[in-house]
């Protein structure tokens, strides 16, 4: 009984840390809901190469993607959420020679966590990912994504660093299959969060992409960031203001720092969040 008492403590106070009261492994309790809009801004005016070098793109090729994207988990039981993802993106791509543009609905992400173990090492969860085309073309001159479905499998470990620091670490280690063209891909995350006073928050991502190379090896895409065999690491830079229990704000920077055979660029977002108090 005081074991359970102990883990139930523990998983209330990481719940509470870097305004992501479900973040990583942890699933939402029963009727509980995490939601989240946010405006983001990606720019990119290079490319990593097949080799892995950063440089400049051809004919001075210059990216933008604005869009806004809705990020929401729900509690259909203590140990299982369902998630739902979709964005709206407004695409710009030109250089010396080419001026493209596209505006739509992306690709949708649909899921479920299920927990495996809860106890006083951590969070052990698991968690079903299908992407769904969007309502858009993938032959356009400036494709939203690769249209074309994908699953992915993926493990997740979480623990609360308390009572050392008021925050939370947490891995993810996945494996992403991808139909048609596109190459299948592992996935992984390292994240950790803490709170540096009762209002504000920060949290820092290492989240990767590792492509397989099982994929065709054609690119024509104009699309510099949905090629179809890719290595990407994003880094993401977040600090937050808890305005209530409920509601919050996060402001984040997430750089390409290391990829190949796609886009060199970086995104900045503002974000507006509410959970179940």
């Amino acid at each position: 009984m005081k074991r359970t008492a102990i883990t139930t403590l523990m998983t209330t106070l990481v719940a509470a840390y870097a305004g992501t009261a479900f973040a990583g492994a942890w699933t939402a309790p029963k009727n509980a809901l995490y939601e989240k809009l946010s405006y983001n801004y990606y720019y990119a005016h290079e490319n990593f190469d097949r080799s892995g070098n950063r440089g400049g793109t051809a004919n001075n090729g210059k990216f933008t993607d604005n869009n806004i994207s809705n990020y929401f988990e729900y509690g259909l039981r203590d140990d299982l959420t369902v998630i739902n993802s979709l964005t709206y993106k407004w695409l710009d791509n030109k250089d010396d020679t080419v001026h493209s543009t596209a505006s739509s609905l992306g690709d949708v992400d649909l899921g479920l966590r299920y927990k495996l173990l809860d106890s006083n090492a951590g969070i052990v969860s698991t968690q079903l990912l299908v992407k769904i085309p969007g309502a858009y073309d993938k032959a356009d001159p400036l494709p939203l994504g690769n249209g074309q479905f994908d699953t992915e499998l993926r493990l997740l470990y979480g623990r609360s660093l308390y009572p050392f620091i008021p925050g939370y670490g947490n891995v993810e280690v996945g494996y992403r299959w991808r139909a048609d063209g596109p190459s299948d891909e592992v996935r992984y995350l390292i994240e950790f969060g803490v709170d540096i006073t009762k209002s504000i928050f920060t949290r820092a991502k290492l989240d990767g992409i590792y492509s397989v190379d099982n994929g065709k090896r054609q690119d024509g895409s104009g699309n510099p960031t949905t090629t179809n065999n890719f290595d990407l690491g994003k880094l993401d830079l977040t600090v937050g203001y808890k305005v209530t229990p409920a509601w919050g704000v996060e402001v984040s920077y997430r750089p390409d720092i290391y990829g190949q055979n796609t886009a060199a660029g970086a995104n900045y977002s503002f974000a507006l969040y509410y959970k179940t108090p």
